[in-house]
């Protein structure tokens, strides 16, 4: 296995930014025309990550660290949860305000998980596979098409799990619509930076690789 440069950097900013993400949603805010969780505001570069470390490294490289990145928020999610349940020590007032911003309700933890997994795995693959399609021409197209269906099923699975039965429906297609739009749209905004990122690190890293043999099963954990 070779040794890239920045690759463990990567790792670190794509899960730093999903664990960011999931504690800023718990926060519902209003930016210009849109209303979203406060993650919304991050959570796109988690796909540009996963843009950048598909299209450079491959996907069975990228596969391995979408695995970290659910663990990570998995372990995230149990400890805010048993921390939650666990008697408030004496002199400390403040489990209330802990329950409200930290206090994971099993159906949000299962909601997150499932579209992160659905939306990662889906936008790395369809980017892989365009990549083989276009024979890595139109890099565009590929970055932003994938985004459109990962964001797509993210969005789509996380909202109507989280909220379907307890929101009226008409507030469920409004949050789907508006966080969809404003997800994709920063990615195309984004377009330009992905592309210097993008040929920076094939250019250093010396990698600039094609999944025409790959094996695109999620389940696996091996990189190579």
């Amino acid at each position: 296995m070779r040794n890239f440069k920045y690759f463990d950097l990567l790792v670190g900013l794509f899960v730093a930014v999903l664990l960011i993400s999931n504690i800023a949603s718990t926060k519902i805010v209003t930016f210009g025309p849109f209303d979203f969780d406060g993650g919304t505001l991050l959570f796109p570069l988690a796909y540009i990550f996963g843009d950048i470390m598909t299209e450079v490294y491959g996907f069975r490289k990228s596969r391995r660290i979408i695995w970290i990145g659910f663990f990570c928020a998995l372990l995230m999610s149990a400890i805010l949860l048993i921390v939650g349940w666990l008697p408030a020590a004496p002199g400390w007032d403040n489990q209330e305000a802990y329950q409200k911003i930290l206090g994971l309700t099993p159906r949000i933890v299962l909601a997150s998980l499932l579209a992160y997994f659905a939306g990662e795995f889906s936008n790395s693959v369809v980017l892989a596979k365009m990549k083989v399609w276009t024979k890595g021409k139109w890099l565009w197209t590929r970055t932003i098409g994938s985004t459109l269906v990962g964001e797509g099923l993210d969005t789509v699975l996380f909202i109507l799990i989280a909220f379907a039965g307890i929101l009226p429906a008409s507030l469920i297609l409004t949050l789907i619509v508006s966080n969809y739009i404003f997800k994709t749209g920063v990615e195309i905004i984004l377009t330009p930076v992905t592309y210097r990122i993008i040929g920076w690190l094939k250019k250093t890293e010396q990698e600039d690789y094609y999944d025409d043999q790959t094996k695109f099963n999620p389940f696996s954990l091996k990189s190579e």
